[in-house]
């Protein structure tokens, strides 16, 4: 019988309670899962604006083809770079091409157009440069080669492997095709 009552006043408090109490967790939806890639990139172009910017968009997408990607989509190919001799004399008319050119490095050729190295433009801005000084002068012997058909993600072990910064590209003959850069890498991804 005093159960009975106890049931009876807990009944009756119930509704007084109610607003003291912690809310009822609600029963988790389930959460989409996409089942391929299509269905992701679906997901992705359904998203708002507001919560996923165009730019962010781009970068997913780079992120997500990053393992499809070869070194030669991205490289600077060889009919766009500028080179110089190693007997050139770094004047003020070879200064000024190098400088117009817009690149921050510059293979260097023997006199058989074999490549011998690179010049960093760190080492043409100093003032110490005479104008007589060749460019075999300030030319860095340390090259480092990817292939046209290296994967993105091979690069970027290269990269970490040899703490460079620049790479010749060859093709599959092994000639010079063009030159990759870590900035190239970091521009793709971060548009």
């Amino acid at each position: 019988m005093l159960e009975n009552l106890m049931r009876k006043i807990v009944h009756w408090l119930d509704p007084l309670f109610e607003k003291f109490r912690e809310p009822k967790a609600e029963t988790p939806q389930p959460k989409y899962t996409p089942h391929s890639l299509e269905d992701f990139i679906g997901v992705l172009q359904r998203t708002p604006k507001s919560i996923l910017s165009s730019t962010d968009r781009s970068r997913i997408a780079a992120i997500m083809s990053f393992g499809d990607r070869k070194v030669g989509d991205l490289m600077v190919p060889k009919n766009s770079m500028v080179f110089v001799n190693s007997k050139d004399i770094l004047g003020p008319l070879v200064l000024d091409k190098l400088y117009k050119s817009g690149f921050t490095n510059f293979p260097v050729v023997d006199n058989k157009e074999k490549v011998v190295g690179v010049i960093h433009t760190e080492a043409l801005n100093t003032l110490e440069i005479k104008k007589t000084d060749r460019a075999e002068k300030y030319l860095d012997k340390h090259v480092y080669n990817l292939h046209v058909s290296d994967t993105l993600a091979f690069a970027v072990e290269e990269i970490e492997r040899t703490n460079s910064y620049y790479f010749f590209v060859l093709d599959e003959n092994d000639s010079l095709a063009g030159f990759f850069t870590t900035q190239m890498l970091l521009d793709y991804l971060l548009g």
